[in-house]
């Protein structure tokens, strides 16, 4: 089966150029033919592309003898086509995005695919007609081995199963689950550690992101890194990979340090004017500003002032940029999502930079700011490079690995402005949510607290002994019981909940485990049709019983100061502690490193000051996922992320 390639009939869609009085002309590929065509799987290799239609010059579109369409999918979707435009509206299909006036206007007169049909027919064209109804119910009725692979029934049509509840479909069906998404099109759900291996390791580029999440991307941080795929993605990733090595990352500690003190000092006056000398502090809000200072000055040299309550224009357009943009769609925004996969690229990226709604301005405002500074921070860094004045922070050091390229390997103006805003959103908005997820597990565990706060001022004290103000790489990878916490948090509270991939061409999976279909029969490997999508859980491979022990779903951090604390025989997936929370393979998270460092930096300076309790709403978090995983309060997730925990000054004698 091919990859659900769309059938070109060569309809046009004008877009006009403001500055410029001609028309430029695109192919147009019906998205909801394309739906159609798809779903009854009607796309094999086996069949030519319809070329039996001629576009006249004024728009009239001629369709030819069909007794001369000797593929029965030709006649079929020449057929098929006819009813679409005779009883489908281009501008219908849209209309539930929202638009403005203009761009309404735009798009009923842009879209102009015929005046007239022609329709010639010829005595045998109705027996063709028979064949092709024929070959499509054998199609459609046919089964595959995908078809007997287990998964829970199809509640709707339109939409796929809400919030994609892996914990209990792992546990009922086992690693790999058969799911109907939008539109009753077979999905998989993998957690299966030699299928992920496979997809995210060892098959290179042969499996590809979905189109309308790499859209997502775009719309975030631009054609950068997180957007980029195949030979794009090489090519930035070699480019990039010289700033985050580890000797880099090492050298950033003093940094992150220093932005962790400075916000501990916003809380110590805080937390002093108090009369119980207390306060209940939105965690989310104040790690938020802390971390993007911290990746502000690793990452460019630059100021965002955000602990310090300063002015910054981009400072403040990423706060809960994410929550804001992507948190709770509605049931609508869903279908929508779901229908742009058949929509060409070109007419995606048009919709989502020309739509009004709120959620899209979110995206459109954080870009038009970060396109602004990072324009001129790549301009002022190319100028002290070419002086021989470079600095060493990430932006400086990519600007100089980028210079150092033959032509075609380097880096377009945009592409280093689009790499910016993936290190601004990657570098902050993670690390952000992880901290505020580990003082949460705290919380819950007062003794886990205790513990941690003695053993890092018994660090701090042998560094004091030997003339040190502060903590070393060294000294930090000393403590057993910190790195245990961190690695259990990104276990048990990835940021990134799911990776979505397509087969670039087919394909088989492993199994470690092997799975009983349906019908009964034993599966060591999977065969997946060039096209098939599949959804990667993060979670359910981080919390699988078969890797991390019955107690999986426990948030437990002594189990990585246990010898066997992954089980023997697993498959090595991600490149931090086997854990899936940084992707792995061509696609693992560059930043890993410096995430980590970076923890553990704030965690230091935080238990070492600070003892951390509920909050009147602390039983009502939950997790909100708007892209990556954000705490929110119950009934309350319109006011962005929330954590409020109560912040006392942490006793002295704790050693």
């Amino acid at each position: 089966m091919s990859d659900f390639r769309p059938i070109n009939f060569d309809v046009k869609l004008a877009f006009r150029d403001e500055n410029q009085d001609q028309i430029k002309l695109q192919p147009l590929c019906f998205a909801f033919h394309r739906f159609s065509i798809k779903w009854l799987e009607l796309i094999y290799d086996d069949a030519p592309l319809l070329t039996d239609t001629q576009l006249k010059p004024e728009g009239n579109i001629n369709f030819v003898n069909l007794g001369s369409l000797k593929s029965i999918r030709r006649l079929l979707a020449l057929h098929y086509a006819i009813l679409l435009r005779m009883f489908y509206d281009p501008y219908r299909l849209l209309s539930p995005f929202p638009m403005t006036v203009l761009m309404q206007a735009h798009i009923r007169q842009s879209v102009a695919y015929r005046k007239k049909q022609d329709l010639l027919c010829d005595p045998g064209s109705e027996t063709i007609s028979i064949a092709a109804f024929i070959y499509v119910f054998y199609k459609v009725t046919k089964r595959s081995v995908l078809d007997n692979i287990p998964g829970p029934a199809s509640t709707s049509f339109l939409l796929e199963p809400s919030g994609l509840t892996e914990f209990s479909w792992q546990e009922t069906y086992g690693d790999v689950v058969k799911f109907k998404a939008s539109f009753g099109i077979n999905r998989f759900l993998i957690s299966d550690p030699k299928a992920l291996q496979h997809i995210l390791q060892t098959s290179g580029y042969r499996w590809i992101k979905f189109r309308e999440r790499r859209e997502f991307s775009r719309l975030t941080t631009g054609k950068g890194l997180l957007w980029a795929d195949e030979d794009a993605h090489k090519r930035q990733r070699k480019v990039m990979l010289p700033g985050f090595g580890t000797p880099e990352a090492k050298n950033f500690l003093p940094l992150f340090l220093s932005c962790a003190a400075s916000m501990s000092q916003r809380w110590s006056n805080i937390i002093s004017s108090e009369k119980d000398q207390s306060h209940v502090f939105n965690i989310p809000e104040w790690t938020s500003r802390a971390t993007l200072d911290a990746i502000g000055q690793a990452a460019f040299d630059y100021n965002f002032g955000a602990t310090d309550d300063h002015e910054n224009e981009l400072g403040k357009v990423y706060q809960n940029m994410m929550i804001n943009a992507f948190g709770s769609p509605s049931k609508v925004a869903l279908v929508m999502l779901e229908l742009l996969q058949f929509l060409p690229v070109s007419l995606m990226e048009f919709f989502n930079d020309n739509n009004p709604s709120r959620r899209t301005a979110v995206t459109q405002k954080a870009s038009k700011v970060a396109n602004g500074v990072a324009k001129e921070l790549v301009s002022t860094k190319s100028e002290a490079l070419l002086e021989g004045k470079g600095k060493k922070d990430i932006m400086s050091l990519l600007v100089k690995a980028n210079a150092g390229e033959n032509p075609k390997g380097q880096l377009s103006e945009d592409e280093l402005i689009s790499q910016m805003r993936v290190l601004i959103l990657a570098g902050h908005e993670t690390t952000s949510n992880t901290l505020s997820w580990l003082l949460y597990e705290l919380v819950r565990n007062p003794e886990l607290q205790r513990k941690l706060r003695a053993e890092i001022r018994a660090t701090e004290k042998v560094a004091s002994l030997r003339g040190e103000s502060e903590l070393n790489i060294q000294d930090l990878e000393g403590m057993p019981l910190l790195g245990a916490t961190i690695r259990e948090t990104l276990r048990f509270h990835p940021v990134a909940l799911h990776l979505f991939r397509t087969a670039k061409e087919d394909d088989v999976l492993p199994l470690s485990t092997p799975i009983t279909t349906t019908n009964g029969e034993v599966l060591t490997e999977i065969p997946m049709p060039k096209g098939s999508r599949v959804v990667l859980s993060i979670p359910a491979y981080n919390r699988n019983k078969k890797i991390f022990g019955e107690d999986a779903h426990v948030f437990n951090p002594y189990r990585w100061l246990e010898a066997d604390h992954v089980k023997k025989g697993s498959v090595s997936l991600g490149p931090f502690a086997n854990l899936a929370t940084f992707s792995g393979g061509i696609r693992s998270c560059i930043g890993w490193r410096f995430a980590v460092i970076e923890l553990q930096a704030f965690a230091v300076e935080l238990l070492s000051n600070f003892e951390f309790s509920a909050a009147s709403k602390t039983e009502k978090i939950r997790r909100e996922a708007a892209l990556v995983m954000v705490p929110t309060i119950e009934g309350e997730v319109e006011n962005g992320a929330q954590l409020p925990l109560k912040v006392t000054f942490a006793p002295k004698g704790e050693e």
